[in-house]
């Protein structure tokens, strides 16, 4: 899900080390340092860079040689997840954003950006655009949505989420199908960790920011509010340029944590910190000016 410029994004993804193992919200590198990333693969990995069984059911499909889009039962199980985690929904099932996005560009949709759930700028407004939904950010889908699910894999399936009355005013050849592949299906060695992904995000526990009281209490007690948080993400108040941004990734980066390559993403919070990460986490993001000139982070 990277949609600002591309140049930018290639270019500060480039800065990071050379990164050898990714375990739950932490990054390790070749040189032996760890990285707490905040980025998590623009919320693909907000289950964690492992999610539990996840690997275990892209080796069940590989070791069937399942690696080809044949049809198979998982394009069914995919929908019934979805709709397990979407009741109601209607889907159109891609194998990557290009392709949705080219969909609903002939459905009559803008080509611009997809607003995102999780920063507070977004409306749910009267217009048709998608949104990007994200988990635990405490905003509801609406009637048209692409969810961001915690499916940390490349390439994976993209997903247009519709209420019924949306699918049949923009997609009428869908009639009551609750899912359809407008492509085809993709090979079931991506889709069996899809479906795993989407039940593990029904099986979570909610994620609260109350996890972390040093974290919350620099958010509510800035004073100059450069942070805002909506659930589990924080974004900026104000917008930055790409020469201000990069300079911000690296700040991040010079202080043990990955911030989102993509200009003016949310920052994630991760599922687990140890105390040492949440202090050294909260006194970076008390420092108003964001420059990285609060205490510093931890380093293990």
């Amino acid at each position: 899900m990277i949609q600002s410029e591309a140049g930018g994004t290639a270019a500060r993804l480039a800065l990071l080390p050379a990164i050898s193992r990714a375990r739950g919200y932490r990054l390790y590198t070749a040189a032996g340092t760890r990285l707490l990333d905040l980025w998590q693969y623009g919320g693909r990995a907000v289950l964690g860079h492992k999610p539990e069984g996840m690997i275990r059911e892209l080796k069940n499909a590989a070791e069937r040689g399942l690696f080809a889009p044949f049809p198979s039962p998982y394009a069914g199980r995919f929908i019934r997840a979805l709709s397990a985690l979407f009741p109601g929904k209607h889907f159109r099932v891609y194998p990557g954003e290009a392709a949705l996005r080219e969909d609903l560009a002939g459905a009559g949709f803008p080509r611009v950006p997809f607003p995102d759930s999780a920063l507070p700028r977004h409306r749910n407004g009267p217009g048709i655009l998608p949104v990007y939904w994200r988990p635990f950010a405490d905003v509801p889908p609406g009637a048209v949505f692409v969810p961001v699910l915690p499916f940390p894999f490349t390439p994976s399936p993209a997903v247009l989420a519709l209420a019924p009355e949306e699918a049949a005013r923009f997609f009428p050849g869908m009639g009551d199908a609750p899912g359809v592949y407008p492509l085809g299906t993709p090979a079931p060695v991506v889709l069996a960790p899809a479906i795993r992904a989407v039940y593990s995000l029904i099986a979570s526990p909610a994620r609260k920011i109350t996890a972390f009281p040093k974290i919350r209490r620099v958010l509510e007690h800035q004073t100059t509010a450069v942070w805002r948080r909506r659930g589990i993400y924080l974004s900026r108040t104000v917008a930055a340029d790409e020469d201000a941004w990069t300079a911000l990734f690296r700040r991040f980066l010079a202080a043990g944590f990955l911030m989102p390559p993509e200009r003016n993403a949310p920052l994630i919070l991760p599922g687990v910190l140890s105390p040492g990460e949440e202090a050294g986490l909260a006194g970076f993001l008390a420092d108003t000016d964001g420059d990285g000139a609060g205490k510093p982070a931890h380093t293990p």
